[in-house]
């Protein structure tokens, strides 16, 4: 992973997580109204991820606070964040956010992507001794998304292929993150035991499909992402073979180049630029897992330089349908995806 996260950029995009946390309108909530009582605003309803236009970006903007926070000690906006931390992470306010997912008609609220970025932000606090006020005020909820994990998964017999947010390799990859961090062992093995079942006989995926038109995650590169997490190295080597024949030659093409984004203002399009950061990230985790002796990894290692390069230019567009996510994209970028 030849990407490195300097202090100017992680302040720049720290400096943008906290003014977004921190607005409440405009707001996109995923909240089903079981009567009049429940039509309320979005703080009221989430008292600590109220901002940032929807939930699960806002789950994740704080994600992107604690993991500069931890890689970079003396960032300026240090005390900003803590200040954040402080009021939207209090025990209080967690405490009513776990409440939420008690009331009728959540139980497939947030699922899977909001679900899993909780549980990466859980993991994030629980690598950091300097955050773990935070991280004991964030275990309740934390420990009601597992729970609504360990109920889904045998239920779920067929995963959500397409590259947005109900993708299933990505929930995974967080979830099994949390999991090892934590040293939560059965529920490490149950989520790997999931990703074989779903993907372990891939062959031939339809790469050539890629990408669809609003996609911010490649489903053959974030399920490739997922596999080198749960397989022997050698047996992901042999299993890629399978999955991407084509990756050696650099094949298909739309996989390797990046992705051009006609429109930021839109806020579907603007999903294109997410797409070129988190393939960067894929790309280089695969390429890693793979090692130097591997004829596939300098041609992933160059899409992952080219695709970084692209999906950056998206940060300095100015809207907010970019604004309020992108910048967690470009910290995975940056860092080489979520465990690091």
């Amino acid at each position: 992973m030849t990407a490195v996260l300097d202090a100017a950029t992680a302040s720049r995009l720290a400096t943008a997580a906290l003014d977004n946390v921190a607005r409440e309108y405009p707001n996109h909530p995923g909240h089903v109204l079981n009567g009049p009582e429940d039509a309320r605003t979005p703080r009221e309803l989430h008292p600590a991820f109220y901002g940032s236009y929807d939930w699960h970006s806002c789950v994740h903007m704080h994600w992107l606070l604690a993991r500069v926070r931890r890689l970079l000690p003396a960032l300026p906006e240090r005390t900003a964040i803590d200040t954040t931390f402080d009021a939207h992470l209090a025990p209080a306010a967690i405490a009513a956010e776990r409440g939420y997912f008690g009331r009728p008609g959540t139980q497939s609220f947030e699922r899977t992507y909001g679900w899993a970025w909780l549980l990466a932000l859980a993991a994030e606090l629980a690598r950091d001794d300097s955050a773990r006020r935070w991280r004991d005020a964030l275990a309740p909820l934390a420990e009601v998304i597992e729970e609504r994990y360990r109920d889904f998964l045998p239920r779920a017999r067929f995963p959500i292929r397409y590259g947005v947010h109900s993708n299933s390799a990505l929930g995974l990859v967080l979830a099994l993150d949390y999991a090892e961090v934590t040293g939560h062992a059965d529920f490490a093995d149950r989520l790997r035991a999931k990703a074989r079942a779903w993907y372990g006989g891939d062959t031939d995926l339809p790469v050539a499909w890629e990408p669809s038109g609003a996609d911010f995650l490649s489903p053959a590169l974030i399920e490739a992402h997922l596999m080198h997490r749960v397989l022997p190295a050698g047996d992901f080597a042999s299993w890629l073979t399978q999955a991407l024949p084509g990756l050696a030659r650099g094949l298909p093409p739309a996989l390797f180049h990046p992705v051009e984004v006609s429109d930021r203002t839109d806020p579907q399009i603007v999903h294109l630029d997410g797409l070129n950061l988190s393939r960067a990230w894929c790309f280089d985790a695969i390429a890693e897992a793979l090692g130097d002796g591997d004829a596939r990894t300098p041609q992933l290692r160059d899409a992952a330089v080219e695709h970084r390069a692209a999906g950056l230019v998206g940060l300095g567009s100015g809207d907010y349908f970019g604004e309020h996510w992108l910048a967690t994209f470009a910290l995975l970028a940056l860092t080489g995806g979520p465990a690091r």
